[in-house]
């Protein structure tokens, strides 16, 4: 259902957008249409009011039905009557659906419901012609009982209107028009369809059972005292709510703070570090890799779960004179995201290689290049168990390098642009293997290009100062000296921009008016610039959440080509 809609709107193109907030200003244009509000309501058990006998009462029938309420239809004509639609008559005969045979009146809105609800029915769909049928004032009257009403041909009657959906399993998804393309709107759902992989929907069950194993497991971990012996499914959600992860929905970008380092006094958070790190698996790991995972995936990733915190990072590997690598192991950089932008060098041997150790938030564009044949093992990087998890793969590296088989460390990025690639190289050649270094096009040079932000520019910027933004194990570093003419782009620093501001503007003096960007994404079809100063960028990030992998460039060539006009802007897509 959507929220109520209104006859004069008209919708602007649903592409890429620019948003300027606080004032909410589309591609620098004064707003003509609201959008109504998405919202996907449990109806089982729910009663259902189908007013009329045609073809579309019939079908409004077969909808209800299909999520688990409980269709009464009423019309004063005859069951055998030529006007009845021949599929809604058999649905009455059969029992399926309720049938008052009447013309409508007022207090069958307040009887024909539930008892839980003081028998008020639940919905109402007006599907007659208006010949008999005062359709104005039934929707007045839903109206002001607050009952969602649906009107046939009038958006201005209608609270709420049905949307084209897709279904698999307990994966929907709609799309509406607004009641302005109808047809318009089943053909974008099939094509939205069609590009998912086969499965998908079975993916969503496996990983959803997943998260609620995974949710128990640290609610348990986290309690002194077992949880009470409960017999309902209801209840156990509705009892253990206290890990933050739980009450997020599907329908916005991750909070600002989906990255940030937990330290190890952090205790609060990191009784939900394990559910975050499944969080992360569903947004950067391919979906067919997602729908490829069986149940035997599933148990195998819960049980590293379990032990990934309490088994403390130490070295078991040691070269030995029955153990001398006969494999090749090759660490290339996979660029900023758009698979156009891997070097020749570095696809080769992703495509020729036995198994593929990737960082966490390698695109999944990038991913899904990996072929079938090859084994691919992504980082288990969650907040608090970073060194664990880069022991992991180095060990895995040489465990299959003595295997004689080929592998690809993959980055992001370049790999030796704050990517451990020389801490990794130093690893593997200490175990007496010789690693191939592959160079990536760094994000730090291609992203704000693709924000139309020119690093330098004669007349404004004749440097460029590379930072990261976390030092190692989480320590801040000291961030850099105000210098006009200098563009200065922060790696890794979106998770604690608040304190880099802070940093920057109280300590180093950076003026707040300078101009900068948050680029996520970026190359990426849904990259995403938020472009602001100093003095607001906190409050945009905040405001808009957050999608990594990201960069925050600062400096007076973030405004050469392109002025934000208010506060921040939002600008969706390449």
């Amino acid at each position: 259902m959507t929220a109520p809609e209104y006859p004069s709107a008209t919708i602007l193109p649903s592409t890429s957008t620019t948003t300027t907030t606080p004032n909410i200003n589309i591609n620098n244009t004064t707003p003509t249409y609201t959008p109504p509000l998405l919202t996907a309501t449990p109806s089982k058990g729910h009663i259902h009011l189908i007013i009329g006998c045609n073809a579309l009462a019939g079908a409004r029938c077969t909808r209800s039905l299909e999520v688990g309420a409980l269709p009464t239809v009423i019309f004063p004509e005859a069951l055998d009557s030529e006007e009845v639609h021949l599929g809604l008559k058999k649905r009455i005969e059969d029992g399926e659906v309720g049938f008052v045979n009447r013309g409508f009146e007022v207090t069958d809105l307040k009887t024909l419901g539930r008892e839980e609800v003081e028998y008020f029915v639940d919905a109402v769909f007006v599907t007659a012609g208006f010949g008999g049928v005062d359709a104005s004032m039934i929707s007045k009257t839903c109206a002001r009982l607050r009952i969602p009403v649906n009107v046939v041909d009038s958006t201005s009657l209608s609270t709420f209107t049905l949307l084209s959906t897709y279904s698999d399993g307990p994966l929907q998804i709609g799309i509406t028009t607004s009641g302005m393309g109808c047809k318009l709107a089943s053909r974008l759902r099939r094509t939205v369809a069609s590009a998912l992989p086969v499965g998908i929907g079975g993916a969503c069950e496996r990983l959803g059972g997943l998260r609620r194993r995974v949710i128990d497991e640290d609610l348990k971990k986290s309690s002194p005292f077992p949880p009470p012996p409960s017999f309902n499914s209801t209840e156990v959600v509705v009892e253990r709510r206290p890990i933050e992860e739980e009450e997020e929905d599907d329908s916005t970008d991750q909070k600002s703070t989906f990255n940030a380092l937990i330290q190890p006094d952090d205790l609060e958070s990191q009784k939900s570090r394990r559910i975050r790190w499944l969080s992360q698996i569903c947004e950067y790991w391919p979906l067919q890799k997602l729908v490829d995972l069986t149940e035997e995936d599933i148990n195998n990733l819960f049980d590293e779960y379990s032990t990934s915190t309490s088994t403390p990072p130490t070295s078991s590997t040691q070269e030995t004179e029955t153990e001398k690598p006969k494999g090749t192991i090759s660490l290339i950089g996979s660029g900023p995201g758009n698979p156009s932008l891997l070097t020749k060098a570095s696809l080769d041997a992703l495509l020729s290689a036995d198994l593929i150790l990737a960082d966490k938030l390698v695109p999944s564009q990038i991913l899904a290049l990996v072929p079938r044949r090859s084994t691919l093992f992504i980082a288990r990087k969650f907040p608090g168990n970073a060194e664990a998890a880069q022991l992991e793969l180095l060990e895995k590296g040489l465990e299959a390098i003595q295997r004689g088989q080929k592998v690809v460390r993959l980055k992001q990025g370049d790999p030796y642009i704050y990517g451990r690639g020389a801490e990794e190289y130093q690893w593997f050649e200490k175990m007496g293997v010789k690693i191939e270094v592959l160079p990536g096009i760094t994000s730090a040079l291609s992203a704000p290009l693709y924000a139309a932000i020119p690093s330098t520019h004669r007349a404004v910027a004749d440097q460029i100062l590379i930072c990261t933004g976390t030092g190692r194990k989480g320590v801040p570093p000291d961030p850099p000296v105000y210098v006009k003419s200098q563009t200065t782009v922060f790696l890794m620093a979106c998770h604690r921009l608040a304190s880099l501001v802070e940093g920057l503007v109280k300590t180093k003096g950076w003026p707040e008016e300078v101009p900068c960007a948050v680029i996520e994404r970026a190359s990426c079809e849904d990259q995403r610039v938020v472009r602001s100063t100093l003095k607001n960028i906190v409050a945009a990030i905040e405001e808009v959440g957050s999608r990594p992998p990201g960069l925050f460039v600062v400096g007076w060539a973030c405004e050469v080509l392109k002025k934000v006009d208010g506060a921040w802007s939002v600008e969706e897509g390449l």
